[in-house]
């Protein structure tokens, strides 16, 4: 079950990293943008998650684990199949919520907080519900990978909740300045992350 589940949880977030790349091409131009320690901080660490699942994919992270180097490689609670069952699909709903919000994102999207050229204020899709979904799918799929790998992607999990934490009052610092009237009314009816609650 956990190899199986791992494969899983490793191919989805391959695929994640691979649609990022490809989708990255042909984005607006930033007119203005926030550069920081946050956006060197998640490339590395997006960096990082993608070397880390290459190597289990490949089968060299079964030689690191039997070393002892590497924290992870284990359920997050031992014996406890059904954890890691919610885990794979916490992963896989998180991943496909992500993506669902960058395709109506479309080419508004950027890595960093900035305006764009002709930046359109974005509220269908999963923006109906939560105004960073994307946020919201990755930190659910960091979650759901902790169930199924253990202590290691717990700790991931909970340094992207902090840097995302970070970006959110910037990134709508410059939604209400692009949208004076729009953002407050959205802002009102929608929540950040998780619907209804916050």
């Amino acid at each position: 079950m956990t190899k199986i589940a791992d494969a899983i949880v490793s191919i989805a977030w391959i695929a994640i990293i691979l649609y990022w790349m490809v989708s990255a091409f042909g984005a607006k131009k930033n007119m203005a943008r926030s550069d920081s320690w946050k956006r060197w901080f998640l490339i590395r660490t997006l960096f990082l998650i993608a070397i880390i699942w290459g190597f289990q994919m490949t089968g060299l992270w079964a030689s690191i684990r039997s070393k002892g180097i590497y924290p992870g490689g284990a359920a997050l609670i031992p014996g406890m199949q059904w954890l890691v069952a919610l885990g794979v699909v916490l992963t896989l709903a998180g991943i496909m919520f992500a993506i669902w919000a960058r395709v109506h994102l479309g080419r508004n999207w950027s890595g960093t907080p900035s305006i764009k050229e002709g930046h359109e204020l974005v509220t269908s899709g999963p923006y109906r519900f939560v105004r960073h979904p994307i946020y919201t799918g990755v930190i659910t799929a960091l979650l759901g990978t902790a169930f199924v790998d253990g202590l290691f992607w717990l700790v991931v999990f909970a340094a992207a909740a902090i840097v995302f934490a970070a970006r959110i009052p910037v990134e709508e610092r410059f939604m209400a300045q692009l949208f004076p009237d729009q953002y407050p009314e959205y802002k009102k009816h929608t929540k950040a992350l998780v619907p209804f609650i916050c």
